[in-house]
């Protein structure tokens, strides 16, 4: 219970904070300017009997011998233990020109023990148009280890059927970007919200002069740019360095169901209900006071709340909401209680079915 208290605690004072000021950049993204995925498929020589045999693989060889003018004897199987079918892919950044280098990810298709040790063969990386935009090879870098016994026992560290290569691509093509393209750039919001979006195009309008970013919509602010492609470049570094307060998250209480995992957000606020789970019997209530000021006397008539909450429950746990108090009091209620993560799970299922939660539930 002590793990769960400091999970919760921990997660509710990093949500605790309102939303700063954050740099354009940091929570956007401009439109068009983006990674490409590329893919291919190759062969892994050189290991050291961890690799198969299996039909494509023996295919591959055979099609890789003939490209250099070597041909089997008819019917003849080759026994290839230090070769690995493999795919490799890798994403390709925005504005990467020929000659420039990526890094690549091989992983085994096959029945392949380890990869360690291994050289990729060159590699043609796709991208989805069925163009070739990069070419892989190299020696891998496999962080697992696999050991096996005769008598099959085995024992695996990591995944060393995957491998990486730095800079083991070479660019060969240039994907075309939209960004020269209009009379216009447009941000992308990260998390869409219409108040986010209203405060970025007016931070923008500050700096540049009205009307010269427009919403979209949640997610999309336009913003007029120049069409020279060096002043547009300076235009947008101006830009994505600009700071602006976007707005706060939406209230939520986010459950893992797998895990027991459970975050709720600072703008949660409970209303008065009543609980029976097992045992346990959760009763809130709220009453509103009326508070006069002396006859003759300065002052205005405050109206104040005072809570009523009754708890039973067989043993001697006990379970509170209180309705309207902050999160540092209701994880000190849940941890004081000793409620497990499953309970609390329920109840909170329970409260936001009878509507007794001004937020989102949201069960992963």
């Amino acid at each position: 219970m002590k793990s769960l208290w400091f999970v919760i605690c921990s997660v509710l004072f990093l949500a605790s904070f309102t939303a700063s000021a954050v740099r354009v950049k940091d929570v956007s993204s401009v439109q068009g300017v983006r990674s490409n995925q590329l893919v291919g498929y190759g062969l892994v020589v050189g290991l050291p009997g961890t690799g198969e045999s299996t039909r494509y693989t023996e295919q591959s060889f055979k099609a890789m011998l003939a490209n250099f003018g070597i041909q089997l004897p008819t019917g003849l199987k080759p026994k290839i233990k230090n070769v690995a079918a493999v795919a490799v892919h890798a994403d390709l950044p925005a504005f990467s020109k020929p000659g420039q280098n990526i890094d690549i990810t091989v992983s085994s298709i096959g029945s392949a023990g380890s990869l360690r040790g291994g050289t990729l063969l060159q590699t043609f990386l796709k991208g989805a148009d069925g163009n070739i935009y990069a070419i892989a090879q190299g020696s891998l870098v496999v962080g697992g280890l696999g050991a096996q016994g005769l008598d099959g026992s085995q024992v695996v560290i990591n995944t060393p059927t995957v491998g990486r290569i730095p800079n083991g691509a070479t660019v060969e093509r240039t994907v075309p970007s939209p960004f020269g393209n209009g009379d216009h750039i447009t941000f992308n919001l990260n998390e869409p919200d219409f108040t986010s979006a209203k405060r970025l195009a007016e931070t923008i309008n500050r700096l540049v002069g009205p009307n010269s970013a427009k919403p979209l919509d949640a997610a999309s602010v336009r913003v007029i740019a120049p069409r020279d492609i060096s002043q547009r470049v300076a235009y947008l570094s101006t830009l994505e360095n600009l700071e602006f307060k976007p707005a706060d998250t939406a209230a939520k209480i986010i459950v893992n169901s797998r895990t027991g995992t459970i975050v709720i957000g600072k703008d949660v606020k409970l209303k008065p209900a009543a609980i029976t789970h097992g045992n346990l019997t959760v009763t809130i209530a709220e009453n509103q006071n009326v508070n006069q000021p002396n006859p003759f006397a300065e002052g205005d008539t405050v109206v104040t709340n005072q809570t009523i909450i009754d708890v039973a429950r067989d043993d001697t746990r006990a379970f509170v909401f209180d309705p309207g108090v902050n999160l540092d009091e209701l994880v000190r209620a849940i941890n004081q209680v000793g409620a497990a993560p499953g309970d609390l799970m329920a109840i909170l299922e329970a409260l936001k079915q009878v509507g007794a939660i001004d937020g989102q539930l949201v069960v992963i």
